[in-house]
């Protein structure tokens, strides 16, 4: 078990809703009455756009290094190794991803070879030199034509694809043969996990579904509430315990139970007059260590969530759309306006933030956002949507260095081998 010894040097620690479900509101009163509502509702959250004990000093001393190991089940990216030096090292390049900015291209890694694909529907097998190892299609020239966006899963031999036009087939991953394909009446648009032969996803329609890994067949489905207006962002799940925990389009977490799709508790965490704005609600990832879930979203709220009842432990005010990180006994984030915050674990406290935008000028820093970010035991790499990547001190939060990937959006950062990996519009880059 890791020890630690944390050490802080610093100057102070600072210490009626509308139910728009049931009915269609047509009388022109009432309408107003809910805009000024939803009005005073955003205009009650002030964001935090200011440094907190800026000056305080984050060192872990260990007796024994470890690890902590990452848990895809749990979206738990945990601390990684990366090497210390940053430079750009080689390209790949595929065809061009239509609207690459509107969704979140993910890698997917089986220790010694990672997975992507391209604009056309082919699917990329490469090996720790870059080496193309296979290249597959298993799509029909008019399903190319609709230029499907496809998320992935790898367990054992398997190579599990979903995708954005509702096809879902298994790939050998050892060899890219075709082991079955099905599709589904909705598209799908979420995260992937699977375990005990059982394959979870979420469609459009915010129905979570349970599928056969060995032929893909249905084995049942949960219907979570729908909403009319369909958001771009990929909805989030995580497996533990036999129960799978995901968030829907309005903001709504559910704990399932994974073997016969039942539910167990779920917890709103949107008032239900604002429920008609579901389309412009960002969630990030779903994150769970221990009895812990985390995750936060553009309306400047942060929550951790009992993974037992449901319960909401505590609440912070951080506006912030990229997957959290839990890092020892604390919690990282990066918030849309460019502030790195730790957050106690267990109570919430906000701990430190710092600036990290503060090298940009105003009109750049209000035209750029960050898009993920990983750590290691001494830094943190951050990539924002300008293509730049920014290197962060974690002791101090301070910047170390700002390197340009690209003129246009990147990936979050991934490490494999110790060496980070970028996904771009039409390439794959790799660093030193």
């Amino acid at each position: 078990m890791t020890r630690y010894i944390l050490i802080l040097f610093f100057l102070g620690l600072l210490g009626c809703s509308f139910d728009t479900r049931s009915g269609i509101w047509t009388e022109e009163k009432k309408i107003e009455k809910l805009k000024k509502n939803v009005s005073k509702i955003f205009e009650s959250e002030k964001v935090l756009k200011k440094e907190i004990n800026s000056n305080l000093i984050l060192k872990i001393t260990e007796q024994s290094l470890s690890v902590q190991k990452p848990s895809n089940l749990q979206n738990d990216l945990g601390i990684s190794l990366i090497k210390k030096e940053i430079n750009k090292s080689s390209k790949f390049k595929f065809s061009k991803i239509s609207n690459f900015k509107y969704f979140e291209p993910e890698l997917v890694f089986d220790g010694n070879n990672f997975v992507f694909f391209d604009d056309r529907g082919n699917i990329l097998k490469f090996d720790k030199s870059f080496n193309l190892i296979w290249k597959k299609n298993f799509y029909t020239k008019q399903e190319r034509k609709l230029k499907p966006i496809l998320n992935f899963y790898t367990i054992e031999k398997y190579l599990i694809v979903i995708d954005s036009i509702g096809k879902f087939y298994a790939i050998n991953l050892i060899s890219g043969d075709l082991i079955w394909s099905q599709y589904n009446k909705n598209p799908f648009n979420s995260q992937i996990k699977v375990s005990n032969n059982k394959i979870y996803a979420i469609d459009f329609n915010n129905i979570l579904r349970c599928f056969s890994l060995k032929d893909g067949v249905e084995l049942w489905k949960f219907n979570s509430e729908n909403s009319f207006l369909k958001s771009n962002k990929r909805n989030s799940l995580i497996l533990k315990n036999d129960i799978i925990y995901f968030n829907n389009s309005l903001g709504d977490i559910l704990a399932i139970d994974a073997t016969k799709g039942l539910l167990i508790w779920q917890t709103p965490t949107q008032s239900s007059s604002i429920y008609e704005n579901s389309f412009s609600l960002i969630n990030s990832d779903l994150v769970a260590r221990a009895n812990d879930l985390i995750f936060s979203n553009n309306r400047n709220e942060f929550y951790s969530i009992n993974l037992t009842n449901g319960v909401i432990n505590w609440k912070q005010k951080i506006n912030s759309t990229v997957r959290p990180i839990f890092f020892y006994d604390f919690i990282f984030t990066i918030s849309e306006e460019g502030f790195f915050f730790i957050l106690d674990r267990n109570s919430g406290t906000i701990i430190r933030s710092t600036d990290i935008f503060k090298n940009f000028n105003q009109k750049k820093r209000d035209a750029i956002k960050p898009v993920g970010f990983i750590v290691d035991n001494e830094k943190m790499i951050i990539s924002i949507d300008s293509g730049h990547l920014l290197n962060i001190d974690i002791s101090t939060g301070k910047i170390n260095s700002i390197v340009k990937i690209d003129n246009g959006s990147i990936s979050r950062p991934f490490v494999f081998d110790q060496k980070l990996i970028l996904v771009k519009n039409d390439a794959i880059i790799k660093l030193n």
